[in-house]
């Protein structure tokens, strides 16, 4: 046996042992769970809301319109139409991973003409038709190959968590713009009361000033107070066109044909618990895709540098001959088979390896970034919601004891303005500050709605803990 069979032998079993060890591991440095949410309120009630089946979680609002809303999203929405393409495409990324790893057979067939002594050493002209198949098959000596399928898997499974992702934003917007939509009505409901109360005070002060019982200036006064209402009432009216146009796009239809009735809203607030933050890891689907996509990122790098490794080709290759095409198929055919083994090892490449290998451990370092950063934010997202519920509660309940004290003084002015033991002014002021603080309890009430939507979408749309077998299904 030469001597140069063991040195050939070792250089394959170092460059085996260089293609395990080429795929690095950069999970180590990305940020931890904390132990607790420190904008959890403890004071907070703890009948907790159940999770509705298959993670509808827009159900525990008890809305058949918001429900009718998301299920339209879920169909018609282009930003869920865009994400299941790119989802499509990473499939059809790793299939061509996997036919990459399979053999290779191609037909082939040739006709000439021969003419002359440069091309027939017998100087004879004729034709020449040949028949082949082709057959050439890389194998896997070191894993290049297996490790790009894998990440093309990644790839996909990176996808299809950003897929999830977009239905869960697109929920969340729908049934925010939906509570915002019915916040504005309710708004608009408690303007109209206060200038039909506007209105029949004016009736009233317009027969006193016909008959010389008081002085036009109180009319005016309260003809500018009336049109001040009516003006924040268009305003209203503006802002919910728009939000309306918006839930439209949300739902994948025409802004011109979508309209959503006025009706009478009474939210429902189900307590949302927080649960534990590691689940918040399991169930995002935006961390879930930062995750894949580092590890796709990793088995790019092993794959880079196994490229400077031998690659072993496999090549076979038969066909027929003939002078005729209709004795091409013929046993008078000429024959050939032949079969072959390329054994490559690239010597100098002018630094092209080492920039592949470069670019790669910047694309996993930038992945590694982006994973640890959407950790934090999916954790920021959490306590940022956490504390405006706690806050939202707190402002809930001081402003339920001053819109109710504010409705007394109203009742009483308006009965001392009748006897004449009260002002105009007295009224209007009273009216005012009751209207206000009216204005702001509804506006608190819609915005512990949207928060707590708010913490569903930073959860991954579900709440509390999650069981082993649950986390096994869901781990990245």
């Amino acid at each position: 046996m030469p001597r140069t069979t063991p040195s050939f032998a070792f250089i394959l079993a170092a460059c085996a042992l260089i293609g395990c060890a080429a795929e690095p591991d950069r999970s180590a440095s990305l940020p931890t769970a904390p132990v607790a949410f420190k904008e959890a309120d403890s004071r907070a009630p703890r009948l907790a809301a159940a999770l509705p089946e298959n993670g509808a979680w827009w159900k525990v609002f008890g809305d058949p319109v918001l429900d009718d809303l998301v299920e339209r999203s879920d169909r018609g929405s282009w930003t869920i139409r865009l994400a299941a393409a790119r989802l499509e495409r990473a499939k059809a990324g790793l299939k061509a991973a996997e036919a990459a790893r399979m053999p290779l057979v191609t037909a082939n067939a040739n006709a000439s003409r021969q003419d002359g002594p440069l091309t027939n050493a017998a100087g004879t002209s004729g034709n020449l038709f040949i028949g082949s198949m082709n057959l050439s098959y890389e194998v896997d000596l070191f894993g290049r190959l297996a490790k790009e399928t894998d990440a093309a898997a990644l790839d996909a499974a990176e996808r299809a968590a950003l897929l999830r992702g977009a239905r869960l934003v697109t929920q969340a917007d729908v049934a925010q713009t939906y509570f915002s939509i019915r916040a504005i009505d309710m708004e608009r409901a408690i303007l109209r009361g206060a200038m039909d109360s506007q209105r029949e005070t004016l009736k009233l002060m317009e027969g006193l000033v016909r008959s010389g019982l008081a002085a036009e200036l109180a009319t005016i006064r309260l003809v500018a107070e009336t049109e001040s209402i009516e003006a924040e009432a268009r305003t209203l009216d503006r802002r919910r066109a728009e939000l309306e146009h918006g839930l439209a796009l949300l739902v994948g239809e025409p802004a011109s044909g979508f309209a959503l009735a006025e009706t009478a809203w009474s939210p429902t607030l189900p307590e949302i618990p927080a649960g534990i933050p590691s689940s918040v890891l399991i169930r995002r689907p935006d961390v879930a895709a930062a995750h894949q996509a580092m590890l796709a990122a990793q088995k790019r790098v092993g794959a880079a540098r196994d490229s400077w490794l031998p690659t072993l080709s496999l090549t076979g290759v038969g066909g027929l001959a003939s002078s005729a095409l209709t004795t091409l198929l013929s046993a008078s055919s000429a024959g050939a088979l032949g079969v072959g083994a390329l054994l490559a090892l690239p010597l100098f490449d002018g630094g092209r390896y080492q920039a592949r290998v470069d670019r790669a451990d910047a694309e996993l370092d930038e992945s590694v970034a982006r994973n640890g950063q959407q950790i934090l934010v999916a954790f920021k997202d959490v306590e940022d919601q956490l504390a405006a519920l706690r806050v939202l509660r707190g402002q809930s309940a001081v402003l339920a004891q001053a819109t109710a004290s504010s409705a007394r003084t109203t009742r009483m002015v308006e009965s001392n303005y009748r006897s004449g033991l009260s002002s105009q002014l007295e009224l209007l002021d009273a009216r005012r500050s009751e209207l206000r603080n009216r204005r702001q309890a509804l506006q608190v009430e819609a915005g512990r709605v949207q928060a707590t939507v708010g913490l569903v979408r930073a959860l991954g749309g579900g709440w509390g803990d999650i069981s082993d077998r649950t986390q096994a299904a869901a781990r990245p």
